[in-house]
């Protein structure tokens, strides 16, 4: 049974840091109860820092059995699973002749195939009203050079967000894909300074954003209720200036 309007039960992968983190903190502080999984990180110092109402789980969202464990561990803590946000990420790239195949494994496993896994493992401990955010990219639908396993991977995941939409509305759960664009994270930090200039003069509000108004559109969009399917860009105008 779905939790109330104003207690839900959510899953966050990639919930240590950044945008997933950021999420974390405002359910929480929306009244919510929170399981955050990151792969990396010490998960009792995070369940400590967030409080009496989050648990924290070491876990690698590639290992379907892995998922299950943890969703499990949820369902049987607080009841079910109302919200999962698909947040976990890598990125890796190279220009296509130099690709190592390794890398793209590697992103595909986590980028696409992670959020199935995930989806499967929740599913069973979520009823109607439930909600899955998936978290995509720009250049899943507009092409940066060398970017192409983190591109295809969330081009999949766009076309996945499409499916399962109409495939769990039945059971009156929703699907739904928020777009971030530029924001300064730990996955971002690597960029140098004019690659940081160059993508900032392509944003029409020119900045960058930050994980907190991205987490804000990904739990305004966990809780809309008539919303499924949806396309949802947080990116200052990114998208349209293409």
């Amino acid at each position: 049974m779905a939790g109330t309007a104003m207690s839900q039960r959510w899953i966050v992968t990639g919930g240590s840091r950044g945008v997933g983190l950021a999420v974390a903190r405002l359910a929480l502080a929306q009244g919510d109860r929170v399981a955050v999984v990151a792969r990396n990180g010490d998960s009792d110092a995070l369940q400590t820092e967030l409080g009496a109402r989050a648990l924290a789980f070491r876990g690698d969202v590639t290992d379907p059995a892995e998922m299950a464990r943890i969703a499990k561990s949820v369902a049987q803590a607080w009841g079910g699973i109302d919200v999962l946000v698909n947040n976990a990420g890598l990125h890796r790239g190279g220009k296509i002749e130099r690709l190592d195949l390794a890398d793209w494994d590697a992103v595909i496993a986590t980028n696409l195939s992670g959020p199935l896994h995930c989806v499967r493992a929740c599913l069973p401990h979520m009823g109607s009203g439930g909600s899955i955010v998936n978290i995509g990219a720009v250049v899943g639908f507009r092409g940066f050079p060398g970017d192409s396993p983190y591109g295809a991977s969330k081009a999949g995941l766009a076309g996945l967000t499409q499916v399962l939409a109409v495939e769990l509305a039945k059971r009156q759960i929703r699907v739904n894909l928020v777009i971030p664009g530029l924001v300064v994270t730990e996955m971002t930090s690597g960029l140098s300074e004019r690659a940081m200039q160059a993508l900032i003069s392509k944003i029409p509000l020119h900045r960058v954003g930050t994980d907190v108004e991205v987490a804000e559109v990904i739990c305004w969009v966990a809780r809309s209720t008539y919303m499924t399917g949806a396309v949802v860009p947080t990116d200052g105008g990114l998208m349209c200036a293409f």
